[in-house]
Protein backbone atom coordinates (compact mmCIF):
# COMPACT_ATOMS: atom_id res chain seq x y z
CA UNK A 1 0.00 0.00 0.00
CA UNK A 2 1.72 3.36 -1.32
CA UNK A 3 0.84 6.51 -0.50
CA UNK A 4 1.93 7.95 -3.84
CA UNK A 5 -0.59 5.66 -5.88
CA UNK A 6 -3.87 6.84 -7.04
CA UNK A 7 -5.11 9.73 -5.58
CA UNK A 8 -4.79 10.02 -2.10
CA UNK A 9 -3.20 12.85 -1.83
CA UNK A 10 -6.13 14.70 -3.79
CA UNK A 11 -7.49 15.82 -0.13
CA UNK A 12 -4.83 17.43 1.34
CA UNK A 13 -4.11 19.33 -2.28
CA UNK A 14 -7.85 21.21 -2.43
CA UNK A 15 -7.05 21.96 1.29
CA UNK A 16 -3.78 23.75 1.00
CA UNK A 17 -5.45 25.53 -1.58
CA UNK A 18 -8.36 26.52 0.53
CA UNK A 19 -5.95 27.57 2.90
CA UNK A 20 -4.79 29.90 0.74
CA UNK A 21 -7.34 31.24 -0.92
CA UNK A 22 -8.88 32.21 2.69
CA UNK A 23 -5.42 33.87 3.57
CA UNK A 24 -5.23 35.90 0.31
CA UNK A 25 -9.43 37.02 0.69
CA UNK A 26 -8.36 37.93 4.65
CA UNK A 27 -5.21 39.86 3.56
CA UNK A 28 -7.32 41.93 0.57
CA UNK A 29 -10.69 41.94 1.87
CA UNK A 30 -11.27 42.31 5.44
CA UNK A 31 -8.92 45.08 6.48
CA UNK A 32 -11.44 47.41 4.96
CA UNK A 33 -14.22 45.81 6.72
CA UNK A 34 -12.74 46.30 10.20
CA UNK A 35 -15.32 48.00 12.60
CA UNK A 36 -14.06 50.71 14.44
CA UNK A 37 -11.18 51.19 12.24
CA UNK A 38 -10.30 54.70 11.64
CA UNK A 39 -11.05 55.83 7.73
CA UNK A 40 -8.17 57.63 6.14
CA UNK A 41 -9.85 60.53 5.40
CA UNK A 42 -12.96 61.11 8.07
CA UNK A 43 -14.49 64.47 7.62
CA UNK A 44 -13.18 65.13 11.01
CA UNK A 45 -9.80 64.36 10.37
CA UNK A 46 -10.35 67.13 6.90
CA UNK A 47 -11.60 69.54 8.86
CA UNK A 48 -8.59 69.62 11.02
CA UNK A 49 -6.17 69.93 8.05
CA UNK A 50 -8.27 72.51 6.92
CA UNK A 51 -7.81 74.43 10.13
CA UNK A 52 -4.11 73.63 10.93
CA UNK A 53 -3.97 74.97 7.19
CA UNK A 54 -5.35 78.20 7.95
CA UNK A 55 -8.37 77.93 5.64
CA UNK A 56 -10.49 77.83 8.25
CA UNK A 57 -10.95 79.87 11.34
CA UNK A 58 -11.42 78.27 14.89
CA UNK A 59 -15.21 79.59 15.10
CA UNK A 60 -15.87 77.65 11.39
CA UNK A 61 -14.04 74.67 12.59
CA UNK A 62 -16.19 74.25 15.79
CA UNK A 63 -19.47 74.77 13.76
CA UNK A 64 -19.12 72.57 10.92
CA UNK A 65 -17.39 70.09 14.19
CA UNK A 66 -21.09 70.25 15.36
CA UNK A 67 -23.03 69.40 11.78
CA UNK A 68 -20.86 66.47 11.53
CA UNK A 69 -21.17 65.34 15.11
CA UNK A 70 -25.06 65.19 14.48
Amino acid sequence: MHLYEGYHFWGMHLIWWLIWIVILFWIFVTPDDIPGQKKKNAPIDILKKRLAAGEIDSHEFEERKKILNQ
